[in-house]
Parts: C-alpha cells; structure tokens; sequence
C-alpha cells in the first residue's frame, strides 16, 4: 500500500493550493481529482464560473507560484466596486484610497485551477491520481487508508477534504454541518459590451435579490441576476433575444449596450460544518462552508483556509501530524468564516425585502457608509485580506 503524509481528496483551486503548499514544506502529498481541467485556449469562450480574488489570495498564489501563469492566461483587475439600491445613494470604493494598484482581479476559475496544476511537476514528492476520487476511508492505527474508485488503497498521516459542498471527506468521517438554502438561485451571463468598464464591479440591490457586473478581459463582462427558482428557471429557457430584452429591463443603465455570450444557473445554499477536524481528516474551502457568493468571497475564505492550514502546520514542525495543529486551525478560521458568513446574510436579508421603512433605512445607511471615511475603508481591508 503506498504511503503518503498528506491525501488531498480534490484538485480544484483551494485543494491544489494546499497540495502545492505541502509539498513545499516537503511532505509526500497525494492529490485525488476526478476530473483534468480542460487545457487553456485563448480563443476559447471565457467560463461561466469565475472568482474575485483579492490581495490576499494574490500573495499566496504567488507563493505557490500560480500567479504568474495566471497572468500569462487571462484576467481582468478592478480598480473601483459601487454598491446601490437607489442611484443616489451608492457607497463606492476605489483602490487609490487604500492605496493599492487593484482592488482585486475577477480570474475564470479554470484558470487558477490549471495555473496551480502547472506547478505540480516541480515538485517530485507530490503524486497525482487523475481521474481517480475516494470512495471510502478508514482509520488505521495511526493514519487513514483511502480506496479509491479504481479499486486502488493508500495510507496518509492525514486526509484534507478539498472536494467541495457535498464533500464525501466530510460524510464519510461523520462530520456534521448546519445548513439552509436561500430559497433563491444565481443566474450567471457573460455578455460582449459597447462601454469599455473593466476597472469597475459593481451592485444594485433589489427586492428579488442583487444585480451585478464583473468585468472580464476585453469587452466583455458577467452579469450576476438573483432571483427566485421559478424565475431563474424562466429566464434560463429565453432565447438570446428575450433574455437581453429581460436583462434591458432590470438592470441599471451602467451596462449599456451588450450582447449575451452564454449563461447558466446555480441554486444558492449555505453550509458549515459543526467541525472542521476529526480522526486526521481535515476540511477546507467549500468542504467546510459555503457562503451567499454576493460579494464573491468564497474561494477568498478558501484560499485563508489554506494559508492559516500551512501555517499551523509548519509551526507545528515534527508534531504536524497531532491534533494540536489542527485545533489551531480551526480556532483562528470558524470565527472568520463564520462572521463573514452573517454579514453575507444580514446583508442579503436586509436588502430582500420592499418594506418602506426598511427601504429608507438601507438607502441612508449605504449613503451614510459612503461618508464613513476610516470605517469604510477599515470593512474594506477587511474583505480584501489585509
């Protein structure tokens, strides 16, 4: 049975984040991963799926060596977020103030997945099983055995859970979770624009949920429409032409002229696991919460888990394999992930409802936060990592 330190059940972007960062501490890392990333092509249509990565996270990809690749593949920085219900009462941020050059990068998710994937082969003591994903794990003596669906057996000091929402990591070592869906689903569209906006994100609140703008490399940009299963659902069997005629009618004039590209839906729910350790499995990113994606802060948590994990686990030295590092973990993420969660949601509740006097008390609340000075740029350190 071959042996490893670490098995990183997922190769997505947060578990090839953490296989990289151990195999720099010289571990023997394994990655599981059921699926390749498709190879990058600059002619090819940009995904659906993309994340706003802040400061923070540009550091440790950095680290890791992934950013470079990434710049070299594609991606969009942003200078300026807006936030409104009613235009005249918009609460703006502009990295000038924070006195940074970005105030993030809105980066395809593919594209950070492959960028750290091309980092695998500088590292010889980091094996990757692919296509091959756990089915079953057992504690043995001092480490876990992992079957994989190929029928193959490994041995790990530890197991990380990278492998997402409905992480088989996080069931299979009894971990429980707190959840509730939003009874809402996102509806993501990459549109091709008149207006050049690239250095801008923003967001207007509605009654039904949030309208947003990503900008993406070129002209073009992905539209972000919350809104009611039922509707999504409605909106996702449009032609082109009536979903432009849709979007025309309840998304603010910022946008301009466009053209839809393509378009998907995801429903929206929330979950945190009641640990975030037990019986040498680790959880991290989605594995461990999922979070209202409205200010795109998920793969952000994702990649703080990943940070403070390889921290722990360097402090610890020999003794990283203990529980003690693990715990350490877990006391500096839960409290983070778990505030950012409530603000997500204090937020989302907030601005989903067509109360008057709420209404009037959100408007001059966004209005007041944009005259908050110290405060505002304090929340804004805050999301961006620093």
């Amino acid at each position: 049975m071959e042996q490893f330190d670490v098995v990183v059940a997922g190769g997505g972007m947060v578990g090839a984040a953490t296989a990289i960062g151990l195999a720099q501490q010289g571990k023997r890392v394994a990655v599981l991963e059921g699926h390749a990333p498709a190879p990058y092509d600059a002619d090819a249509p940009m995904d659906l799926r993309v994340s706003a990565i802040s400061p923070h996270s540009v550091e440790l990809l950095t680290r890791l060596g992934a950013w470079p690749a990434m710049q070299a593949m594609r991606l969009c920085p942003y200078k300026r977020l807006e936030t409104w219900e009613h235009p005249e009462c918009r609460t703006r941020f502009h990295a000038d103030q924070m006195g940074v050059e970005q105030l993030g990068y809105i980066v395809e998710n593919r594209v950070i997945q492959l960028a750290l994937w091309e980092q695998f082969a500088q590292y010889p003591n980091l094996t990757l099983f692919c296509p091959n994903k756990m089915v079953s794990t057992r504690v043995e003596a001092d480490s876990r055995v992992i079957t994989l669906d190929d029928g193959q057996q490994i041995r790990a000091q530890l197991l990380i859970g990278a492998d997402g929402a409905n992480s088989q990591v996080r069931q299979q070592t009894g971990i429980g979770i707190t959840a509730w869906d939003y009874r809402q689903h996102c509806m993501l569209i990459n549109v091709e624009m008149a207006l050049p906006q690239q250095d801008i994100t923003w967001q207007q609140f509605t009654p039904h949920g949030p309208r947003s703008f990503l900008p993406l490399p070129g002209h073009q940009g992905s539209l972000v429409w919350y809104d009611s299963p039922q509707r999504i659902k409605q909106l996702s069997a449009m032609s082109p032409a009536q979903l432009t005629e849709q979007i025309i009618r309840h998304f603010p004039a910022e946008l301009g002229e466009f053209r839809v590209l393509n378009h998907g839906a995801f429903p929206l729910t929330r979950r945190h696991a009641q640990r975030y350790y037990a019986d040498r499995a680790v959880l991290l990113g989605d594995a461990a919460h999922t979070i209202n994606p409205l200010a795109g802060q998920g793969v952000n948590l994702g990649f703080k888990d990943v940070d403070v994990l390889l921290s722990e686990m360097d402090k610890a030295g020999e003794q990283w394999d203990q529980p003690a590092a693990w715990q350490a973990y877990e006391r500096r993420r839960r409290p983070d992930n778990l505030l950012m969660q409530s603000g997500m949601d204090f937020f989302y509740t907030t601005f989903s409802n067509d109360l008057l006097p709420l209404k009037f008390l959100r408007n001059a609340g966004l209005k007041l936060a944009e005259q908050a000075g110290p405060l505002k740029k304090q929340v804004l350190k805050y999301a961006m990592g620093l």
